[in-house]
């Protein structure tokens, strides 16, 4: 039986809460430490399910790991386990972790060869692997299909440096292919790479490590290739998502909350967003104040027609919070378009949210009309459950601002991508317990 969460909304919460380290970015810095034999250390690791089961996975591979604390870990990949890495236990725990497609890059580039499960993870509509297996292809890696086991394996005599244009700028796969590339021969220009923060972060740990990137942070990357790369340390930026998902906390439960430590230079258009839903948010040095507001209004565009609001790669706006504005909506004075570009089923969530009494069009697997209620019926308490990680947090913000008892199901989906939430939120007053 898994465990739910009992939430009972209303109460105005106080005080401060620092983010974890970004989700998203873990999953590829760790994977990099099978780039070297030489001593890596991470420091800012987030305390969640999907990373641990990564670091787990590792470890099971052959890397040596030192857990100093809960945010702080070396790794040593000097001795690795090429046999395990095709065991039926690495397919059976790697096929239950999105991420370790991520080590696929780093083993191709160091030994010539790597394993990748068919995908698990959220059930956002399709998340494709093409980018990567079609960028490791134009290296000059051959892949293998075996349907048998729903596995690819990828193989080369030697990565070669070549010009590519993604089709995506999917962050992983570019992520992947730059693990890749660093140490091919010759150089790489990557086109219509991805260049969210997570990236930007890699190259700079990749880079203190030796290798040689270009066009950090832009989406033209050119990499010379290396013989060879040695340890580093590095440290991860708060997570963003986590950082969006406090702001729109604030606002929905009428709170007074600073968010410490919140690597405001990296955030984006982030916090801008959220102003254009009517919340006031100062930024003071790298943290940034929510003070407690009574109503918000959704601002127009200046000819008077409603806002959009769309992700969009970087530095647009991140798909990752569009569930989170839309939940923030439903209790703004004013009506929003949200048009959710990347995934085709991010939106199927709206219709507990409309259970709770929010007044919601859903339009198509992609658009939704909120027309915010701006306080006038609270949204009310009921039973519900998570989809994807990113929903189940939109569902608890709704459940703290509802009037009434809700309880969230299936909160593993959760804990994958927060870590200790309730705890968190509990210290700031919210009503939350594990059942």
């Amino acid at each position: 039986m898994s465990s739910a969460f009992e939430v009972r909304g209303g109460n105005r919460l106080q005080g401060e809460i620092t983010p974890q380290g970004a989700k998203n970015e873990a999953l590829q810095i760790i994977s990099a430490v099978m780039l070297t034999p030489e001593k890596v250390t991470i420091s800012n690791i987030p305390d969640i399910v999907d990373v641990n089961l990564l670091i787990e996975l590792l470890g099971e591979a052959g890397v040596k790991i030192n857990r100093i604390s809960r945010d702080v870990c070396e790794f040593q990949a000097d001795n690795i386990d090429l046999e395990y890495l095709q065991s039926p236990e690495f397919k059976k725990k790697s096929g239950r972790l999105r991420g370790s497609v991520m080590i696929a890059g780093p083993l191709l580039a160091r030994f010539g060869k790597a394993f990748i499960p068919k995908p698990g993870g959220d059930k956002i509509g399709r998340r494709r692997l093409d980018t990567h297996i079609i960028g490791f292809e134009k290296l000059g890696a051959r892949f293998i299909y075996d349907s048998d086991d729903n596995f690819f394996r990828l193989e080369t005599t030697g990565l070669k440096g070549t010009y590519m244009l993604l089709d995506e700028p999917s962050v992983t796969g570019t992520a992947n292919i730059v693990m890749a590339a660093v140490m091919a021969e010759g150089t790489t220009t990557i086109y219509n790479a991805a260049c969210e923060p997570y990236l930007q972060q890699l190259c700079k740990m990749l880079t203190r490590m030796g290798a040689r990137i270009q066009g950090i942070g832009s989406n033209l990357l050119t990499i010379e290739g290396v013989k060879y790369l040695g340890g580093c340390e590095h440290s991860m930026l708060p997570d963003m998502i986590e950082i969006g998902s406090f702001i729109g906390l604030a606002a929905m439960t009428q709170s007074e909350i600073t968010i410490k430590n919140a690597g405001v230079e990296h955030l984006g258009i982030i916090p801008e967003k959220f102003r254009q839903l009517g919340i006031n948010l100062e930024i003071r040095g790298n943290d940034i104040y929510i003070p407690s507001q009574d109503a918000y209004e959704i601002q127009t565009f200046l000819d008077g027609s409603i806002l959009t609001i769309s992700d969009h790669p970087w530095p647009g706006f991140t798909p990752d919070l569009l569930s989170i504005v839309l939940v923030v909506a439903t209790q703004a004075k004013g009506s929003v378009m949200i048009h959710q570009k990347m995934f085709e089923s991010r939106l199927f969530f709206v219709d507990k949210l409309i259970d709770m009494g929010a007044q919601i069009v859903l339009c198509d697997p992609h658009r939704a009309v909120v027309i915010g209620l701006g306080r006038q019926h609270k949204l009310r308490g009921i039973t519900m459950s998570s989809p994807d990680i990113r929903a189940g947090v939109s569902l608890l913000i709704a459940a703290l601002s509802a009037e009434g008892k809700s309880t969230i199901q299936n909160i593993d989906q959760i804990d994958r991508g927060y870590q200790y939430i309730d705890e968190r939120l509990r210290k700031l007053g919210a009503d939350i317990k594990r059942v």
